[in-house]
């Protein structure tokens, strides 16, 4: 069933909410991904490492594949149809293998219990977010669902933030935003939020995190007192 987001105009004073990605922090997609980039940048002679591949962990899927081709030109086809492919690869491995992240449904209850609105922000298109949303059974966690796919540039910009904390009547100094990546928690501070980030494992020394206001190594490690905004 599609989604029908909550359309907001004004800010309510004093309201709170929680945002949260998806990708890799609700679902353990970000593997998925990589397979995907991996099999479909194949094609165009562009042979990908996960390592390679963390370089645009958080973007835009569209933007990732621009990423690479301002690198690695390629002629044929072009990056748009890539892009395509890219995102069909990745819609079946996480359909068929996708798996809810430790904690994520604790995560959501705790939000929840809050008081405070809950959206989701992904950087993913919608008719990925609905899959996912769907698959996982969380659809009723969230006031609004979101995605960057019609903006004009996703995460790092905080665009997909300030649109989603716009939907919620939310001043974006009153969100606190849970992410697993270094760009997304960039666009959850550009935007003037109060960001958790949850670095998968191999990244949780990773010093560009520090801008986040808390670092934890799962959502099995949230709080309830860590979700307040100050």
């Amino acid at each position: 069933m599609p989604i029908a987001p909550l359309e907001t105009e004004s800010v309510i004073p004093n309201a709170h909410a929680i945002i949260f990605d998806m990708d890799g922090l609700l679902i353990d997609s970000e593997p998925l991904w990589q397979e995907a980039a991996i099999e479909v940048l194949a094609t165009v002679g562009l042979h990908l490492t996960p390592d390679l591949c963390s370089q645009t962990l958080g973007l835009r899927f569209d933007e990732a594949v621009q990423y690479w081709h301002s690198i690695f030109p390629w002629e044929d086809p072009p990056p748009a149809q890539i892009a395509r492919q890219l995102l069909a690869s990745a819609h079946r491995l996480i359909d068929k293998k996708g798996i809810a992240q430790p904690g994520a449904r604790y995560a959501l209850d705790m939000a929840s219990a809050s008081g405070s609105g809950v959206a989701l922000a992904s950087s993913s298109p919608m008719m990925l977010i609905e899959m996912v949303v769907g698959k996982l059974g969380i659809a009723h966690y969230f006031n609004v669902i979101n995605s960057a796919e019609h903006e004009q540039h996703g995460k790092p910009h905080p665009a997909v933030y300030l649109k989603t904390a716009k939907k919620l009547g939310v001043d974006p100094t009153n969100c606190i935003a849970l992410e697993d990546s270094v760009n997304g928690v960039l666009a959850a501070k550009a935007a003037g939020m109060k960001c958790i980030a949850v670095p998968e494992r191999n990244s949780l020394t990773d010093s560009r995190f520090e801008v986040a206001d808390i670092i934890l190594p799962s959502l099995e490690h949230l709080a309830a007192s860590m979700l307040t905004t100050m």
